[in-house]
């Protein structure tokens, strides 16, 4: 399956995950920190999704209420409820 979400109030613009069976086959980050997002895609490659969620969720980035791994954790819950 492909999920493809738009953060909100983060640098990047876009990500596309493809998962299979619960687990994160690839993650590609659009916009924000290239370093920084190039290594979250390869730390999560592989992990099951609920995992993800449980590491990520409520992570924030400086004074900001979130961040790009928190919006990952966001896209990974609302493609689960849908």
């Amino acid at each position: 399956m492909t999920i493809e979400y738009r953060p909100r109030g983060v640098c990047s613009q876009k990500m596309t995950l493809e998962v299979e069976r619960g687990v994160i086959r690839s993650l590609r980050v659009e916009g924000g920190c290239n370093g920084n997002l190039q290594g979250l895609a390869r730390l999560v490659e592989g992990m099951e999704v609920e995992e993800v969620i449980r590491r990520l969720d409520g992570i924030k980035c400086g004074f900001k209420s979130t961040s790009c791994p928190d919006q990952l954790a966001q896209a990974l819950k609302k493609a689960r409820e849908a």
